[in-house]
């Protein structure tokens, strides 16, 4: 029997993980997925903010803050990418110059250091490429960037480096109510017992609270993005929001951490976890970018791509044990800044509502650190030269977008949590993430796959299932 079960492995349910196996003792993690990070942390904005927008007295402000302040040690002991680049959220009127002063009032209320209202001049000094229309700003210095998925799955790899265990394509399809602990089952028949179980689902968090009795609806929302390659990487230096309106905060363009731009997210709402993106819905991305910028280079556009998230009827995060079965502890609902807060979050779930009730002791053993595997292109050419000399497989490039090589796509399939298709070593490496999107590498990946798992190159697939991309040897 396991101590605490995980169920849902994106950025919360990893943080969260990681956070358990700072304790004596064991702890899995339970994934639907034939991988990590598969729902709406591999695709959102990558975004850490500053804390202004939620209503003060929420949990979303309580966490957002507490997050952003722990996000660049936390970034930092993961070996993850972060920089805190600032954001601005511009006005193009005078009405919405009185907005940005309500939202710097529940900045300060919610605690953000540092924010204050800019005008026209200084908006353009810091942002050259800024709409002619632009008339001001709000400011807020705190906010950053981050890898979302790179995050995540750190976070994961760094609790399965301190004992905990992951179980992939284990999609929950009952818990039941035990003496000492709950049998959580899985659509395949296995069977995991646990002493307490955090339920972490995203979309699905819902369901999963049903299978213990309570009530709670998790609605979804799609948003489609747009990606220019790094060569417009010039175009924005900080994350600029639009004022919000009643209808939300619209959509966003910001740099992200490797250099790229990324535009969007639209919000639509739907009925489940459909991640095709649409004519309609880009084309409103690229509208409204082009409205925010002066000079917008969508035809270095590389790719578009979906994220569903998952909200609460509360309107605010879902973070309680049930009121229904003691021992079962629902962290659902988390939409944005879910992930800004999620450092924040992890460190509650565990140390508030859990470890003081069930008097764990802590891991003397555990190591928090975690060794930045895939910033190979960013030594300089003497500290490429020392790798290579211990390791020739730096030495040659797979992916020329990105420049990464044999090396770093080797210890993606090698080290926790292990890729095992295409996709897995895309979002580890960014192997296939540049200007090709994986026209040159990926028959040069998926030999390194077959090779490390041990199958035939058919048997290598995109992103698990049957998405095979190879049908038989001609020759």
């Amino acid at each position: 029997m396991y101590d605490v079960a995980v169920i849902g492995s994106g950025v919360i349910g990893g943080l969260i993980f990681r956070k358990l196996t700072e304790y004596k003792l064991s702890v899995c993690l339970l994934e639907k997925a034939g991988d990590v990070c598969m729902g709406a942390s591999k695709a959102n904005s990558g975004i850490v903010h500053a804390g202004f927008d939620a209503l003060p007295g929420t949990l979303k402000a309580k966490f957002n803050v507490e997050g952003n302040l722990m996000m660049k040690s936390v970034a930092d002991e993961l070996g993850v990418k972060y920089r805190e680049n600032g954001s601005l959220v511009v006005a193009f009127c005078e009405d919405e110059v009185i907005k940005l002063k309500e939202l710097a009032s529940r900045g300060e209320q919610n605690g953000v250091k540092g924010i204050e209202i800019i005008g026209r001049e200084r908006l353009k000094e810091m942002e050259p490429n800024i709409s002619d229309e632009a008339v001001g700003a709000l400011f807020a210095p705190t906010g950053g960037i981050i890898c979302p998925y790179g995050l995540a799955l750190a976070a994961i790899g760094n609790a399965m480096d301190n004992g905990g265990e992951l179980k992939t394509d284990f999609e929950v399809v009952s818990i039941e109510k035990e003496e000492g602990g709950f049998t959580v089952k899985s659509a395949n028949g296995e069977c995991v017992t646990s002493r307490a179980v955090v339920n972490c689902a995203g979309l699905g968090g819902g369901k999963i609270a049903a299978m213990i009795g309570d009530e709670i609806r998790i609605g979804a929302r799609k948003g489609e993005y747009l990606l220019l390659d790094r060569e417009s990487g010039s175009a924005v230096n900080h994350t600029l929001f639009f004022t919000p309106t009643e209808k939300g905060k619209g959509i966003l363009v910001s740099p992200t951490v490797d250099g790229n731009v990324i535009l969007g997210p639209t919000a639509k709402e739907q009925a489940d976890g459909n991640v095709l993106t649409s004519d309609e819905g880009l084309a409103f991305v690229s509208k409204k970018a082009g409205e925010m910028l002066k000079e917008l280079p969508l035809y270095n556009t590389i790719t578009s791509f979906a994220g569903v998230r998952a909200y609460s009827e509360r309107h605010d995060f879902i973070i309680e044990e049930s009121e229904s079965v003691s021992g079962f502890f629902h962290c659902i609902g988390i939409e944005s800044p879910g992930l800004t807060a999620s450092p924040a979050i992890a460190k509650y779930v565990v140390e508030e509502l859990m470890a003081g009730r069930y008097g764990w002791e802590r891991n003397p053993s555990f190591n928090g650190r975690r060794r930045p595997d895939y910033f190979f292109k960013d030594l300089t050419a003497e500290q490429k030269n020392a790798v290579i000399a211990k390791d020739p497989s730096f030495g040659r490039t797979v992916c020329r977008c990105e420049q990464v090589t044999e090396g770093e796509i080797l210890q993606a399939i090698r080290e926790n949590p292990p890729a095992r298709d295409i996709d897995g070593v895309k979002r580890r490496t960014r192997s296939g993430m540049g200007r090709c999107q994986g026209g040159f590498c990926q028959p040069y990946v998926a030999q390194l796959i077959a090779r490390e798992r041990g199958i035939p190159i058919e048997k290598v697939t995109k992103s698990g299932g049957k998405s095979y991309i190879l049908m038989g040897v001609t020759k």
